[in-house]
Formats: C-alpha cells, sequence, structure tokens
C-alpha cells in the first residue's frame, strides 16, 4: 500500500483575478495525477480500452479548499486509491505547499464502465492487484 507523489509547477495562467490558484486548476491535477497513478500501476488507459474494453469514467469529484496556492509556490500532490469496489473506485488527493501545509483535499468517484455496453464492469485479476497496490482504506 503506497501514495503516488508527484510535483506540479505554477505558472502565472493558474492565477485568477483574487492571486491565488484558480479552482479548476485542481481539477486538471487531479487529472494529471490519475494518469499518473494509472502509469505507476503498470495500467495503460490505452491497453484499457483496447484489451479490457474498459473505460474509467468520473462520476463524482468534490475538493475542499483549506489554504490558497499562490504563484510563488510549489505544489506537491499525493493521490492514493481509498476505496475499491467491483466495479468503481475513489481516488483521494492531497495539495500541500513548499512548507508541506496542507491546502487542498479532495476526491473523484470514477466508475468502470464496457466500451461495447457502457454499462458498469466488474475488474478483477490483474486489474484488481494493480489497484490494490494504491489502496489506502479510509
Amino acid at each position: 500500500m503506497q501514495k503516488l507523489t508527484f510535483e506540479e509547477k505554477i505558472y502565472t495562467y493558474h492565477i485568477d483575478f483574487v492571486g491565488h490558484v484558480n479552482n479548476i486548476n485542481y481539477i486538471t491535477w487531479m487529472e494529471n495525477g490519475r494518469v499518473k497513478l494509472f502509469e505507476a500501476m503498470g495500467i495503460s488507459i490505452f491497453d484499457l480500452l483496447q484489451i479490457h474494453n474498459i473505460l474509467p469514467i468520473i462520476t463524482e469529484t468534490f475538493i475542499q479548499y483549506k489554504r490558497p496556492l499562490f504563484l510563488n509556490n510549489q505544489v506537491n500532490i499525493e493521490c492514493w486509491v481509498s476505496q475499491l469496489n467491483n466495479a468503481s473506485a475513489i481516488l483521494q488527493f492531497r495539495f500541500y505547499n513548499e512548507k508541506h501545509e496542507l491546502c487542498t483535499t479532495g476526491h473523484q468517484k470514477g466508475s468502470f464502465i464496457d466500451s461495447k455496453t457502457m454499462r458498469p464492469v466488474r475488474i478483477g485479476g490483474e486489474l484488481r492487484a494493480n489497484f490494490e497496490k494504491f489502496l489506502i482504506p479510509d
């Protein structure tokens, strides 16, 4: 059981008129985290579709802002699986500044959908085992 950690840069275009990182950027960073997490699991999103006929679909995003991030900050992100069900998973995210102060928390729920039927599909075997490597239950 482990967490994926990575860093994102804050650029001028991330800043809103209030002077801090705009909220939409956290969703972009979550997308980056999901892709990086799948890669760390050894899962290619392309192969997920081409070999397993599975589409990972986001069904819920929740973000709680605790303190703002600014242009001169460094953002460090943690990502892990907090819940793994038969046909869905919840990914947790934590965003820290360079002082390791918690700035934002969030989670995304995703479902595994059969690309042909567009219905939920159970994951099992090696695919499930790959997710379990990053499973840290709440």
